[in-house]
């Protein structure tokens, strides 16, 4: 792969294959970037997940930081989520995580975070790139190096606040299959089980930072190919599939089917939405339409912005808290309000099984009793320079559509609607699909052929 294609620096922040495109200079510069970016005196969460080179870019980011008189928190390998919390528990300036989530085990990034945990705005994320490419870098002198140390109370203190949301003695009734993907749930859920007696049985739970039992990712089909058929033969209630880093999630039912990863946000939605108070869902314009009827049934607004953690972050500064009830994209990202909108797939598990519980009733019987949409999602390599002419000519192909243009193209029709755009986290460009009944193959097919048609 071309190096220019393996690197992706933008306002998400760093994201790269490691030795071709992403080095250990990019490193230690985006975290002197970031540690001039926060005020100071402060200290600054750090963590990783178990990729091996993590330990390398774990050396630059701590570099960079003390180098700008920061003092260090090295949580280890932990989710994104555990860093999230802890600089909230810490009173930190801000935080670091080191971790790919989805991406295959040669990939690796950078995420940024805030005072108060948060991913950083859009004007934040500007400030901190124009700092990076400006290599206005504050470094200060020998007496002014910030310090080093451990945290090794991370997961208990994370664990303490999900008790204290969710009644874990009643959810220990369910029998649940976890496949970890060889990343941090592991040691999280099995801490779970040693102290709140919950049924987690855990698949490719080993750390493993160069092959990771399969794709990292969070989709339907890698819940069918690699826990659904184990639901039924070990008698489980539900089973969980995560990312690396845990801020992900996709589930099977107890029959042994994959769901849709785009269940997990309209689940949620549903239960929080019937729960109070808020009563605004903030989702991307990429997720399905099945979430606008259910918040419709339960008295709700679904307010659609671009996709990606930035505009999601900003959107949370455009509501009061308290009127939100769900943030999260049809990838199995989810941010509630009881958890400071961060994106935790443990804690969207937890929400889950907790739904069924006060229901009553078995996750195929929830999710059966939705309406049915189809969605149909695609990817394909293209070089950027092409998609203005690209967009310009599926416009004009579709033009019988009402139009979107927030990110990418939208072109909607009732019941059924397709989305076309470029990935702000890998060089692709994503074709969604989606239709109220039986799946939309002959459009999708259409704009994979014409999106294809620009990469040859």
């Amino acid at each position: 792969m071309p190096e220019a294609t393996s690197l992706r620096i933008s306002q998400v922040g760093l994201r790269g294959i490691v030795g071709h495109g992403l080095t250990a200079s990019h490193v230690l510069d985006f975290a002197a970037a970031f540690g001039s970016f926060l005020d100071k005196p402060g200290k600054v969460i750090i963590g990783r997940d178990p990729r091996s080179s993590g330990v390398m870019m774990r050396e630059g980011v701590v570099a960079g930081l003390l180098a700008c008189g920061h003092e260090v928190v090295d949580l280890g390998v932990v989710s994104t989520p555990i860093i999230q919390h802890s600089i909230r528990r810490l009173d930190a300036a801000g935080g670091i995580s080191i971790g790919a989530s989805h991406n295959a085990a040669e990939w690796n990034a950078l995420k940024f975070f805030g005072r108060h945990g948060a991913y950083l705005s859009s004007a934040e994320a500007g400030e901190l790139l124009d700092i990076y490419h400006l290599r206005k870098f504050d470094f200060l002198d020998w007496r002014g190096i910030g310090a080093l140390r451990h945290d090794p109370a991370a997961v208990d203190c994370y664990l303490d606040d999900v008790s204290a949301a969710f009644d874990l003695n009643r959810l220990s009734r369910f029998r649940v299959l976890v496949d970890c993907t060889n990343g941090t749930s592991g040691e999280i859920l099995r801490r779970m089980n040693e102290r709140f007696g919950t049924s987690f049985i855990l698949i490719n739970e080993a750390r493993d930072g160069r092959a990771f039992a399969h794709e990292p990712s969070t989709t339907q089909k890698m819940a069918a190919l690699q826990l659904a058929p184990l639901i039924r033969p070990i008698g489980a209630d539900a089973g969980f599939l995560f990312d690396i880093d845990s801020d992900r999630v996709a589930f099977a039912t107890e029959a042994g089917e994959a769901a849709s990863e785009e269940l997990v946000l309209v689940l949620i939605a549903d239960e929080l939405l019937e729960r109070g108070p808020g009563r605004l869902v903030i989702t991307s314009i990429s997720t399905t339409a099945l979430l606008d009827e259910v918040a419709a049934a339960r008295g709700g607004e679904v307010i659609r912005v671009a996709v990606g953690r930035q505009p999601a972050t900003d959107a949370l500064s455009n509501y009061p808290a308290d009127s939100i009830a769900v943030l999260g994209e049809g990838t199995g990202a989810v941010m509630m309000p009881r958890f400071r909108f961060v994106y935790d797939g443990i804690v969207s598990m937890l929400a889950i099984l907790s739904l069924m519980d006060r229901r009553g009733l078995k996750l195929s019987e929830i999710i059966g009793a939705y309406p049915r949409y189809s969605i149909l999602k695609g990817k394909i390599p293209l070089e950027t320079h092409r998609i203005p002419e690209m967009l310009y000519e599926i416009e004009s192909r579709f033009s019988d559509g009402i139009r979107n243009t927030t990110d990418g193209l939208r072109i909607d029709w009732p019941g059924k609607w397709f989305h076309v755009r470029v990935s702000q986290t890998e060089p692709l460009v994503r074709v969604i699909c989606e239709s109220r009944g039986d799946p939309p193959r002959a459009l999708f097919d259409q704009v994979m052929d014409l999106v294809r048609s620009y990469s040859l």
